[in-house]
Formats: C-alpha cells, structure tokens, sequence
C-alpha cells in the first residue's frame, strides 16, 4: 500500500511507477501546446532520413511533466491536506532521447524534506527509466509542496 506522503522518511523509495509509452500523439500534442515543432520531435519521414536515431524523439521536457502525474500514483492523498503543487526541478539533466513508442517509468527517493510558510516541501531524486535502454532518459530532483503541512 502506498504511504502518505507525511509519512516517508529522507532515503525512502517511491515504489516504481507504472510504464508509460510515448506515441507520435502524445509528442505532437506536445508540441502543439508549447509551439515546439522541431522537424526532430514531428517529422516522422525527415527522421527517418536524417535523424541519428531513425525516427522521431520526445521533447525532453514531455517527460519532466509526466513526473507529477506517475509521483502522485506512488502516494496517498492525505485528506488533512490535500493540496499538492508542483514546486519545480532542480539539477534536470536529459541523458538519453525518449524515442517514439519507448516506455519509461519513473524511479523517486525522498531525499529531504524543507517547512515553508505555505507548507512542507518535498525533494524527490527522481529518474526516467527507459525500457531495454541501459541509459535512463533523464534525472533531477522533482519538488513538490504539500499546502499547509508543516
């Protein structure tokens, strides 16, 4: 059963997030709404041509908003405070491209925890695991406030 979130502890691991696949769909929905349209990320046919990986890759940060969404499964709502913000990233590093059709999962350790006016803060070391890929798509440590914990 997942935790509450007041309830982990500095160095607890998150269970592992179910995996999600990354669809031509999903990558143009993306680059709709950021106006990113990057013959990389949408040109399937000019990919497949020219790009060094053969076909279309995500944008880096399509996968660092899939992190709240895949944080939020491994936790329980605390119904004391139910109000979680995304807070931002720190430290973001994209190592390996997310290519169409990949599926990644998401890794997360609580690594500290910091009271704020507004509520307690959250550091997760988080990674983006990608299937049969030895190279993780990226790491950072994800931020997440619990409004009026302390």
């Amino acid at each position: 059963m997942n935790k509450k979130l007041l309830e982990l502890i500095p160095g607890e691991q998150l269970p592992v997030s179910e995996w999600v696949t990354i669809s031509q769909s999903d990558i143009n929905l993306f680059a709709e709404a950021t106006g990113d349209h990057q013959w990389i990320h949408v040109d399937e046919e000019r990919c497949a041509k020219n790009s060094p990986y053969g076909c279309t890759i995500a944008h880096g940060y399509y996968s660092v908003t899939l992190i709240p969404n895949c944080l939020y499964a491994s936790i329980q709502a605390d119904p004391n405070f139910p109000t979680l913000l995304n807070y931002g990233v720190d430290k973001i590093r994209f190592i390996e491209p997310v290519r169409v059709n990949d599926k990644v999962r998401f890794h997360s350790t609580l690594v500290k925890t910091e009271q704020k006016g507004t509520g307690k803060l959250f550091y997760f070391e988080t990674t983006a695991e990608i299937e049969n890929r030895e190279k993780p798509a990226l790491k950072g440590v994800f931020l997440t406030l619990l409004v009026g914990a302390n």
